[in-house]
């Protein structure tokens, strides 16, 4: 059966998709940072030497939270598509990325693999490409909200890249405690 949706039923459901997936996606994106231990209050996060181009750490909350907010629009305008053909792989390209998106900080800030997740994110980027691709078959709008994503990922694909070339010393370091000795009476 082919149905036809009027503007305002197309409109009524991206607005409901989006006041879902959008707060989901930047909750689900928090919980991943602070389960993981994302941040610079970790010894051995603040023992690693930092690339120049390495931006302010606060930035890095404010870009996320937009990021994370134009990814549900984007996913919310494919979802409202209903009938679209392809729309049910480019959903699922989207939650292999999120999920590999929200995989990175625990292996990276949890598990201090800087190899590890140099490796993951550069699927991610190569996912996230995937996504984009399958998002413009669906709605082009869609596509291009998710390109601020892709020139960030990249670009955190330059600095972990950096951060590794950097301290391979601490690539996988579990028990990093930052003291310079340790002594036991």
């Amino acid at each position: 059966m082919n149905m036809i949706a009027s503007r305002w039923q197309l409109r009524t459901s991206f607005i409901r998709w989006s006041l879902l997936l959008v707060p989901l996606i930047i909750l689900l994106g928090v919980v991943s940072g602070q389960l993981s231990g994302s941040g610079s209050d970790s010894a051995w996060f603040s023992a690693l030497k930092m690339p120049a181009t390495y931006p302010p750490g606060w930035l890095f909350g404010v870009v996320w939270t937009v990021l994370y907010a134009l990814m549900g629009f984007a996913l919310a305008i494919v979802a409202s598509a209903k009938g679209a053909r392809g729309r049910g792989a480019a959903v699922l390209a989207f939650i292999v990325q999120l999920v590999l998106n929200l995989a990175w900080s625990p292996m990276f800030f949890g598990y201090h693999q800087i190899s590890g997740a140099l490796f993951l994110i550069a699927v991610l980027d190569v996912a996230v490409i995937v996504t984009i691709a399958l998002f413009w078959r669906i709605r082009r709008s869609a596509a291009l909200l998710m390109l601020p994503y892709l020139a960030w990922i990249l670009f955190a694909t330059l600095l972990n890249w950096q951060i590794l070339d950097a301290n391979r010393g601490l690539d996988g370091k579990q028990d990093y405690s930052g003291a310079i000795g340790r002594y036991e009476f």
